[in-house]
């Protein structure tokens, strides 16, 4: 059997190393072997922006081993919903493969999705971390997903910011949930409010203010540069006395490394009795 950690994929070598490095980290973990592999995108990255090795991506990854006679594949989704749009595009892509290819087996761990209460707390040390880092006295908190077109990863993402405000407690003034975008219309009213009108909302547009990303990996919407950092600076040229501090994201903490290793162990077959 073939295990792989597998993401959406981006054109961002930040988000392909941080997913390599969960995988080892994975690797280390339990004494089996994860690859990284991403959906789509990353096969686009100059191999020398990551150190040499070509990213690998799903299609021609499982072609590749179907040819070496490997049919069985276990997919750990590096998603913070394993029940979202990427990730049901994900097994979509998987049956058509299978049946242009002659059938071979594949199966997902559980993830992170699951683990509301650990992502409760990753997030909160998060936040921690962050307010001893700048040394903050205690600010307001917003939870911000990528936002889309499946209720549930909303209900993730108000569940999440629900268990780390019970952890929080008296260290943070305010802790609200929002999206990046949405898709237009009001069917997709779950994702309110964005990010953007939240920073604007009374007790979130001064003074400290910390967001905290419930994103896996760095690329084209987290990181310093991404789509998150941007509204961030606009919102503070609007409002001078804001000021924006980003926390570190979920996918490298130790919790998620030992969730996405305990949902892999337990996806695993049981040892046949002899």
């Amino acid at each position: 059997m073939r295990i792989a950690l597998i993401d959406n994929g981006s054109l961002e070598p930040a988000a392909h190393r941080a997913l390599r490095a969960a995988a080892l980290a994975l690797t280390e973990r339990t004494g089996l072997a994860v690859e990284a592999v991403s959906w789509r995108h990353s096969d686009r990255i100059p191999a020398a922006e990551l150190d040499g090795a070509a990213a690998a991506t799903l299609a021609p990854w499982v072609c590749r081993h179907l040819r070496q006679g490997e049919a069985e594949f276990l997919f750990i989704p590096f998603f913070v919903s394993g029940q979202g749009a990427i990730a049901g595009l994900v097994r979509a892509d998987l049956e058509t493969l299978r049946r242009d290819e002659g059938g071979f087996a594949f199966a997902f761990t559980a993830g992170l999705s699951p683990a509301v209460e650990i992502l409760g707390e990753i997030l909160a040390a998060r936040v921690r971390e962050t307010i001893a880092a700048r040394g903050l006295p205690p600010p307001a908190v917003i939870v911000v997903d990528h936002g889309g077109p499946v209720r549930r990863s909303a209900e993730l993402r108000d569940d999440v910011t629900a268990a780390a405000r019970a952890r929080l407690g008296g260290e943070i003034t305010g802790i609200a949930a929002a999206s990046m975008e949405s898709p237009d219309g009001p069917d997709f009213a779950f994702n309110q409010p964005l990010f953007a009108a939240q920073l604007a909302a009374p007790g979130f547009n001064r003074a400290d203010v910390v967001v905290a990303p419930l994103f896996l990996a760095p690329g084209r919407h987290a990181g310093p540069q991404g789509d998150l950092a941007q509204i961030a600076r606009d919102a503070a040229a609007r409002a001078p006395g804001l000021r924006v501090h980003f926390a570190a994201l979920i996918g490298s903490h130790p919790l998620a490394i030992a969730t996405f290793g305990r949902t892999l162990r337990e996806a695993l077959p049981a040892p046949a009795v002899l």
